[in-house]
């Protein structure tokens, strides 16, 4: 093992690959408006974000949520609840205004889930399981500390060593939302001169068992996630993305400095540097970088990645070198800058520190 692999981690690679579309926001232009399924098989709410012909890297994901031991009744309830999903208010004015007709709050908070899939802070937990389980060594299966991660997430403990029941409520609606929402996705199979397709049905992380500490306490794992304010002591899961050194090798390394630390005050939408990195690692995974170190990436692609998607570009500039710069000063980034193309075409060619962010395979 070399020294470069000693201060890196394993992140599966095919995980990567389709991490930024599957965590595509609202108001990115290829998400779909969330729908209510059902089949044979059950229900299920929805949202599908759609692929773009004119790059691979931007494959149709779909994210769904599959509604278990629901009653003919409760689905009629949940039907008439999403009538009153204002899909533009939680566009134009914020998820919260556009759920705030929905009173029932399992229903509201499993809308939000959806909405807000793999936003910054829950790509955070999944790098921080990712990297345990380098440290821990046994493949897949993470267990951990519910206070090991809030304190790694940077969060601050009270007085009595704790942490505040605003944020222990949040981190298990994350996990639950990482454990319930599935990913389909599918890729090109050639079987002789026939291409086909294969489709994947993931989630990142299954829910193995919980522990409480104090055994009295009642603590019921989806109620906690759809109705109160509460998080077990510690979690095992499993990593349904699970690809790393010891089964395919389809993985990219990342630096085990990574900073997962969630800005105080901050909103996890505007946290714009773990954006960056994970698209570059997800590119290091469909591209192959030019001369071993560069990424040569369309401005627009990058954007729409990030999120910046407002018109008033001289923000969005100063807002993407702004984290172009933190990354540099964080050691991923050697350079970047911009390359002309044509029609007024622009790409960014990236030179990405190989001792920090590697493909393998």
């Amino acid at each position: 093992m070399s020294k470069s692999d000693e201060l890196t981690f394993p992140v599966d690679g095919q995980l990567l690959m389709v991490l930024p579309r599957a965590g595509a926001s609202i108001h990115n232009p290829d998400v779909q408006l969330p729908i209510l399924r059902s089949d044979p098989d059950g229900y299920y709410l929805e949202m599908r974000v759609e692929a773009n012909t004119f790059d691979p890297t931007e494959v149709a994901v779909t994210r769904r949520m599959p509604l278990e031991n629901l009653s003919t009744d409760e689905w009629e309830e949940l039907k008439a609840q999403y009538a009153k999903l204002d899909f533009r208010d939680c566009v134009d004015q914020g998820i919260s205004k556009g759920l705030e007709k929905i009173h029932d709050r399992k229903i509201q908070r499993l809308f939000m889930a959806l909405l807000t899939f793999l936003n910054p802070r829950q790509v955070s937990i999944v790098l921080y399981l990712y990297k345990q389980a380098a440290q821990q060594r046994t493949g897949a299966t993470v267990s951990f500390r519910s206070n090991d991660l809030l304190e790694s997430l940077g969060y601050t403990r009270t007085k009595d060593g704790g942490f505040a029941s605003k944020l222990r409520s949040q981190l298990n609606r994350d996990l639950v939302a990482l454990h319930r929402t599935e990913l389909v996705f599918a890729q090109s199979l050639r079987k002789g001169n026939n291409v086909g397709a294969k489709v994947t049905i993931k989630s990142i992380l299954r829910i193995k068992d919980f522990e409480i500490d104090n055994v009295p306490r009642d603590f019921d794992l989806a109620k906690a996630a759809d109705y109160t304010y509460e998080l077990a002591d510690a979690y095992t899961v499993s990593l349904e993305f699970f690809d790393g050194p010891g089964r395919t090798g389809d993985y990219v390394l990342l630096a085990n400095d990574i900073d997962i630390t969630q800005k105080l005050g901050g909103n996890t939408k505007n946290d714009y540097k773990t954006k960056l990195l994970v698209y570059l690692a997800s590119r290091m995974k469909w591209d192959t970088p030019q001369d071993g170190q560069y990424l040569v990436i369309s401005k627009q692609y990058l954007f729409k990645n990030l999120d910046l998607l407002g018109s008033n570009s001289s923000r969005n500039n100063q807002i993407f070198w702004r984290t172009v710069d933190e990354l540099k000063q964080e050691g991923y980034i050697l350079g970047a800058q911009e390359l002309p193309g044509k029609k007024k075409a622009v790409n960014i060619q990236f030179q990405v520190n190989f001792e920090k962010l590697r493909s393998h395979q």
